[in-house]
């Protein structure tokens, strides 16, 4: 790791489960979720505060909408979400033979089509059935096609910067997927791209920087990874002061600094009393720079 890059706490409100952070110009401001507290939130780092919208299920993701406002997976369900009048619109209900089903993360490609994943939730702590997730994409015109299925826990996900891979992980395989991508249909093909080390623990968000190359989040791990999808190697690591690290973006201004979301949910309390930072949303500045988000 680098000496110069610079890391800090920047949001000091906790999130049971924060995720899925995006960078929103126009706003100047940092989106993302909690999605134990089923909550979207907003942060302002010029004004330093949070606003948020409570909604009435888990929210696994957000996205921009072009328009303004976003697009939200939450439940089993793909919403619109207007900010100012705190409204949920559905677009879409799927997984109704799932009762058990959530989205979890999701992002948008650069066509303007929303990707979003699915998994079961806990039945007991580290108990959840195996294999029920799928993967999604939302088209423009509201339609809706199942990308994957039989999978655990669809997590992070981005596109290379030539348009032509797509990455995608899901968490209990410990591993990231590349798959070939017709940026033009929205479909896609797959092999194996990187498996986690024993001491990274598992990967959750990913996103990717203005060299192509990928950071993965590493819950339990304390650490975000740098891979190389050309070697398949990690070539750096960042480590984190809290253990539970759940997602990642570039944003602020020219996307010069990475934002790292964090979890506390899942430590015990004798863990949290030791870990003063969990649940915080972290910067980490002075290195790579990325391009603006994809919006639907």
């Amino acid at each position: 790791m680098s000496s110069s890059i610079k890391i800090e706490s920047v949001v000091k409100e906790k999130n049971r489960m924060g995720e899925c952070p995006v960078w929103e110009e126009r706003e100047n401001a940092l989106v993302y979720v909690d999605i134990n507290s089923q909550k979207v939130c907003r942060w302002s780092p010029v004004t330093n505060e949070v606003q948020s919208v409570s909604v009435d299920a888990r929210v696994g993701s957000v996205a921009l909408r072009q328009g303004g406002g976003y697009v939200i997976a939450l439940g089993t369900r793909f919403a619109f979400l207007d900010w100012d009048t705190q409204a949920v619109t559905t677009i879409l209900e799927l997984e109704q033979d799932k009762p058990n089903n959530r989205f979890n993360d999701g992002k948008v490609d650069p066509k303007g089509r929303f990707f979003a994943g699915t998994m079961a939730e806990e039945t007991a702590p580290g108990v959840r059935a195996r294999r029920q997730g799928a993967l999604y994409t939302l088209f423009p015109d509201h339609s809706v096609i199942k990308q994957l299925d039989q999978l655990d826990i669809s997590n992070g996900l981005d596109w290379s910067l030539d348009h032509r891979t797509f990455f995608h992980i899901d968490s209990l395989s410990y591993a990231v997927h590349a798959f070939s991508y017709d940026v033009h249909t929205g479909k896609i093909g797959r092999h194996l791209l990187y498996h986690l080390e024993k001491e990274e623990q598992m990967p959750d968000g990913m996103c990717i920087d203005a060299e192509g190359k990928l950071w993965v989040a590493c819950i339990d791990g304390g650490r975000v990874i740098r891979i190389d999808p050309e070697t398949g190697k990690r070539i750096q690591t960042v480590r984190l002061p809290t253990p539970r690290i759940t997602s990642c973006c570039f944003g602020g201004k020219d996307y010069s600094e990475m934002y790292v979301t964090s979890a506390y949910d899942g430590l015990d309390e004798a863990t949290l009393a030791k870990e003063p930072h969990a649940g915080e949303i972290f910067k980490v500045s002075r290195f790579y720079f990325f391009l603006s988000v994809h919006q639907t």
